[in-house]
């Protein structure tokens, strides 16, 4: 299915609402049934009516089409955060006693529940190198329910090589879900590959303008629909109507903003390895990163989101650095309009810090939509006001 279709016209029925180029937001709490037989159909089958906006809602079902054809998946289910989508597929997947094989510096979010909240409930957690395929099958138990990835992660960007994860899972009948938001469908088709759930934080690049906070999650109707009668509608963690209507319009630019962003990114890539102060740049499309190959392989595109190492030998310089930036803004996420930056230090205590730790001097630069020299100029004022 064409991407431009799919984000211009599919699912979209506009005889139905007065031929209306944009979609209607379908701001209802539930809705009302002519025969009573209608009703109990609702209260058998909810996952193919309409009931209550807990479940199903026509705003969100436009946009439950058209993420799961750009996914290249069966269904999809959209949740109001990327951390309730990431919840829900793991917990419909495990029971007391399973265990799960987990790559390394996955979503903070997901570390806490592998951590903290499943043990609880007698299930475990291996965390792994997953750049290795070998490690995944050493890691394999025989109570193994999950491989959890996430391809690329949002720091230092190790990939996975999900065909050959998703066949070894094959092999001993175990769940494959990766977490794709760093690169969206646009870029990256897990689903494709093999795996089982695709999921992705939708606040990031198919919102695109920082003004809401969803989660997709993809896979086969028969997954989603038991996800759906389960989880999504337990936990009750639905995207709402007016929040689905932002996605679908920041899905109208997408494919525009990714391909600006990616243009971008590139020159200021190009800045930064060459700048003085900075010891080293990790981008999954570098030339210089360890799994170029792979990355080209499985990844039809990478932007916005990078990494670089800066010379430094304090926190205080790494710190004077970036609150000196006067247009990058220091915040969490990426994917919005507006250039971004973090550093790794912000995750530590600062007497904690050690200089000779590449993590402790990793600053993760997001390049938004500005013009590339307004980003390139803010960040040379910014190593300019340091004394290093």
């Amino acid at each position: 299915m064409d991407i431009s279709y799919i984000i211009n016209e599919y699912a979209e029925d506009r005889e139905d609402y007065f031929r209306a180029i944009a979609p209607p937001i379908i701001q209802t709490s539930n809705f009302a049934f002519k025969k009573v037989d209608e009703l109990r159909q609702g209260f058998v089958d909810e996952y193919s009516t309409w009931l209550y906006s807990r479940g199903l809602n026509p705003t969100v079902e436009i946009l439950r089409k058209k993420l799961a054809a750009l996914d290249g998946a069966e269904d999809c289910l959209v949740f109001n955060s990327g951390a309730a989508a990431i919840f829900a597929s793991v917990l419909a997947n495990v029971k007391s006693g399973d265990h799960i094989v987990s790559v390394r510096g996955v979503y903070s979010w997901a570390q806490k529940m592998f951590n903290e909240i499943l043990p609880r409930f007698n299930v475990s957690t291996t965390y792994i190198d997953g750049t290795d395929i070998n490690n995944f099958k050493e890691a394999t138990k025989p109570n193994t329910a999950i491989y959890y990835l996430e391809s690329p992660n949002s720091w230092s960007y190790e990939l996975q090589d999900l065909r050959a994860v998703a066949q070894l899972a094959k092999q001993h009948n175990i769940i494959t879900i990766c977490d794709n938001s760093y690169c969206t469908p646009i870029y990256q088709r897990p689903i494709e590959l093999g795996i089982d759930l695709s999921l992705q934080s939708a606040t990031k690049y198919i919102g695109g303008h920082s003004d809401t906070v969803a989660g997709v999650l993809s896979g086969s109707r028969k997954m989603i629909e038991r996800i759906f009668n389960s989880e999504y509608m337990n936990i009750g963690s639905g995207i709402q109507p007016f929040n689905a209507w932002l996605l679908i319009r920041g899905l109208r630019t997408l494919p525009a903003r990714l391909d600006r962003i990616t243009q971008t990114t590139r020159q200021v890539i190009a800045y930064l390895e060459d700048h003085p102060r900075v010891e080293k740049v990790i981008f999954p499309f570098s030339e210089y990163f360890p799994q170029y190959a792979l990355a080209k392989q499985q990844m039809q595109g990478a932007c916005g989101l990078l990494t670089f190492v800066i010379k430094a030998t304090n926190i205080e310089s790494i710190e004077l650095f970036c609150e000196s930036l006067k247009h990058i803004l220091l915040a969490v996420s990426w994917g919005g309009h507006e250039s971004l930056i973090i550093p790794g230090c912000a995750a530590i205590k600062r007497e904690a810090f050690n200089a000779s730790a590449n993590a402790h001097r990793m600053i993760r630069l997001y390049v938004g939509l500005e013009e590339p020299g307004y980003i390139i100029n803010d960040l040379e004022q910014a190593f300019n006001a340091v004394t290093w």
